[in-house]
């Protein structure tokens, strides 16, 4: 690296400016020229991520320990970012390797700690070389995918993995020596449709008959009323609820939740206006409801709650809500979490994910790097099969 740039490595997001962080990140499309750096990617802001520090959700005590590469120049400007936690396990990362640190265990190696450079709790696309474009931008990248390295054998962790990004990025570790991996989400994609019936227009009749009978069932037979929830309109009492929610489910399908209370108190302060509560309310009483977050050209669903079991609900309440939120505000596509194949016939299509390892122990990638290429392959053979049976109607031919 030249000496007029330094890696600086951070314990904890107050360690930078909240707006020299969001510089670093891809920028809205249409900024407020007034308002301060804001990333098209919530998730990829200080906002966001301070927030999951200064809560306990994930910091050194949840095993998080923050490691955020910040490259600068001679004179301490930032001039990019990687966000990165030191982990000693595997819990909260949705790209599963809990098989490889199990092998390298019994073959008598320490798996743990390993570097993750992602979003905690966040199965969401995204950059996580935060590089402004410029005319040194791709020695910024080279700089940062090296320091990860370098910090990688510096703690003596048994590798360093970086989830959840697009395929250009993958493409990008891939030649400075990561493996690449991929794996399957379901995203729903904005084709300038008008409204929630010019969509159901464009399935087949089988499946438009079928949504339509499901949105029915969920609502009808109780009396549900949907809200959504957004800015201002958050307040403790909502937080308060929704967080009900959220024990509730999470305490059955994760055993103990990520997420602590004063998260949600947090980000409701400093990005209430990204944040959109879809709430469905019975007989004056909150039900259930999901959260979800407003990038600039996505909707990023991430998790559900509820309190009363009602047929279908879930789907009106995680999807057709959401589908409907994206077209009224011009939103290009819907992320709605990891896994599902459930979620094809609603509309959502198979998207392959990627993700980039660095393995330090040559025995241990050698056996991954085995393995990846055999799953890169049934991930591609899975994909092209799901879309045989898309819910889309079939072009006419001439």
């Amino acid at each position: 690296m030249s000496a007029e740039y330094q890696i600086r490595v951070l314990a904890s997001l107050d360690q930078i400016e909240r707006d020299q962080w969001n510089s670093l990140a891809p920028q809205c499309a249409n900024p407020d020229v007034n308002s301060p750096p804001k990333p098209a990617n919530p998730f990829l802001s200080h906002e966001f991520l301070y927030a999951l520090e200064k809560s306990g959700s994930a910091n050194a005590e949840t095993g998080w320990l923050g490691q955020h590469l910040i490259l600068e120049s001679d004179d301490g400007t930032p001039l990019g970012a990687l966000p990165c936690y030191l982990k000693n396990h595997s819990q909260g990362e949705y790209v599963f390797d809990h098989g490889w640190a199990d092998a390298f265990m019994r073959a008598g190696g320490d798996y743990y700690p390993k570097l993750q450079c992602c979003i905690p709790f966040t199965p969401a696309t995204g950059p996580r070389l935060l590089v402004p474009e410029g005319n040194k931008s791709e020695i910024a990248k080279l700089a940062l995918a090296q320091g990860l390295r370098q910090l990688t054998e510096r703690h003596g962790a048994s590798s360093a993995h970086v989830t959840f990004i697009a395929k250009e990025e993958s493409d990008f570790f891939a030649s400075q020596g990561f493996l690449q991996r991929t794996d399957q989400q379901f995203h729903w994609r904005n084709r300038d449709f008008t409204d929630f019936d010019d969509f159901l227009s464009s399935l087949s009749s089988r499946k438009r008959k079928n949504i339509k009978k499901e949105r029915k069932t969920a609502l009808e037979p109780a009396s549900i009323e949907i809200e959504h929830i957004t800015g201002d309109q958050l307040t403790e009492e909502i937080w308060d609820i929704f967080f009900q929610f959220y024990m509730d489910t999470g305490s059955r399908k994760w055993g103990r939740p990520y997420l602590t209370r004063e998260f949600y108190t947090l980000i409701g302060q400093s990005m209430a206006d990204q944040i959109l509560l879809i709430m469905a309310k019975r007989d004056g009483r909150y039900v259930a409801g999901a959260i979800n977050f407003i990038g600039d050209d996505c909707l990023y669903g991430r998790h559900w709650g509820c309190v009363e079991d009602h047929p279908l609900l879930h789907f009106e309440v995680c999807y057709y809500q959401a589908i409907e939120f994206a077209i009224a505000n011009n939103l290009a596509t819907v992320e709605a979490g990891a896994q599902g194949d459930h979620k094809l016939s609603r509309g959502y299509e198979p998207v392959t994910t990627h993700s980039a390892h660095w393995i330090a122990h040559p025995g241990l990638r050698d056996a991954v790097g085995d393995y990846l290429e055999q799953e890169r392959q049934h991930v591609e053979m899975e994909n092209e099969a799901l879309m045989t049976h898309s819910p889309f109607r079939k072009p006419v031919e001439d």
